[in-house]
């Protein structure tokens, strides 16, 4: 038998498995390398968060990526280049990090990888019958690379699987949820607060009414907002900004006047929608073409969207029912604007996953180190497609 074979068996069949998950959003803030310690599989996993970090990208890499990123022409040399680059990059991250933390790289038995998503199509987001295509994503980052330069089994290209099956490539945390966080005494709404923002509704003691979908912008306009206006800025650190200035309602009116908001879910969606050239677009709607909106006013409007599209979505698929918890994470959860708004509407029902004893920082990098675990050791279980994802990438 092949070495990688075996060695890929002997793993399937432990009683514990160390899988490093790593996650790279759409905000460009770093990549998120989590050490996990998984015990079982399917329903009843049990996980041991042994260490996290956020390795943070060098502005220059920064500016690699969103050239790249959302755009319907790129340089194709820079994405071929890149995409063995970040695989080598990570690699280099994941060894720096085992160092600083005293772990032998032998003890892990896996490495899951995210990769960088540089597009995501759902058919829905394009014309009708404007092509022959289905839904399609991609996300770069090569795990040949990231296996040879680490010595460890690689899982990527997640999303592939789910798309191949009949989904749409996302979200894919209701598989986490499900199998880490469900409870058989309460509902629970988890709320991931990224780029985009999702959620899963988790009904207690239930198997088969789970439910997940993307809601709209979370971080993404205004990210890209402040990066466009704010030079050196990434995000609107402690809101700063967005507390200057005051919500326009025709502007908020303009930005939720769009076909994604009235679509039945589940729906996924991107930055591809919702950016700069959307925004622009929602201005001269509110404005009649003219606006004297400050870049602040601008910003507290976006953060009342992103709040206004989580509450929308929610009050839509619980219909009134007020016997649920929140639980959030994500980068949005650290916007005191947008936490605001959602604290005003959900009162105590909104926490973050803190409460659950899970990281909320780490939960996407874990989310994938639990789908590998699963890749491995598992067997399709959970929502709908059932599916065992990633690509398997050997170190020899």
């Amino acid at each position: 038998m092949n070495p990688n074979i075996t060695k890929l068996f002997e793993i399937a069949g432990k009683p514990k498995r160390t899988i490093i998950g790593l996650m790279s959003g759409t905000s460009f803030d770093g990549l998120d390398i989590a050490l996990c310690e998984f015990t079982g599989s399917g329903p009843g996993t049990g996980l041991q968060l042994i260490q996290f970090t956020t390795r943070e990208y060098t502005p220059a890499f920064k500016e690699e990526l969103k050239s790249v990123f959302a755009k319907s022409s790129v340089n194709l040399e820079r994405v071929t280049l890149l995409n063995a680059y970040i695989g080598i990059y990570y690699a280099r991250l994941i060894k720096e990090c085992l160092a600083e933390w005293k772990v032998d790289a032998s003890t892990v038995d896996l490495i899951a990888s995210h990769g960088q998503s540089i597009f995501h199509s759902p058919k829905h987001q394009r014309p009708k019958d404007a092509d022959p295509y289905g839904n399609a994503t991609l996300q770069i980052g090569d795990g040949d690379h990231l296996a040879m330069n680490t010595g460890t089994i690689t899982l990527t290209d997640f999303r592939q699987k789910h798309i191949a099956a009949g989904g749409e490539g996302a979200p894919l945390a209701v598989y986490g949820d499900y199998l880490l966080l469900a409870s058989p005494t309460e509902n629970r709404i988890l709320l991931n607060i990224g780029g985009i923002a999702n959620f899963t509704y988790l009904p207690a003691n239930s198997t088969d009414d789970f439910f997940s979908t993307d809601v709209g912008p979370g971080n993404t306009l205004m990210d890209q907002f402040i990066q466009a206006n704010f030079p050196g800025q990434y995000y609107d650190k402690d809101s700063a900004i967005g507390f200057r200035g005051a919500v326009n309602e025709p502007f908020l009116a303009a930005l939720k006047n769009h076909p994604f908001f009235a679509a039945p879910f589940p729906k996924t969606t991107g930055p591809e929608l919702f950016n700069l050239s959307y925004l622009t677009a929602a201005l001269i709607e509110a404005h009649d073409g003219r606006h004297d909106l400050s870049p602040y006013d601008i910003m507290a409007t976006l953060a009342a969207f992103s709040a206004t599209g989580i509450i929308d979505a929610i009050g839509t698929k619980l219909r009134g029912r007020r016997d649920f918890s929140i639980y959030a994470s994500g980068g949005g959860i650290y916007n005191p604007q947008l936490m605001q708004h959602l604290k005003k509407h959900f009162g105590d029902k909104l926490q973050t996953t803190t409460t659950l004893h899970l990281n909320p920082d780490a939960k996407e990098a874990v989310l994938f180190a639990l789908l590998a675990n699963e890749a491995v050791a598992g067997k399709p279980t959970g929502p709908s497609p059932r599916v065992s994802m990633g690509k398997i990438s050997f170190p020899q």
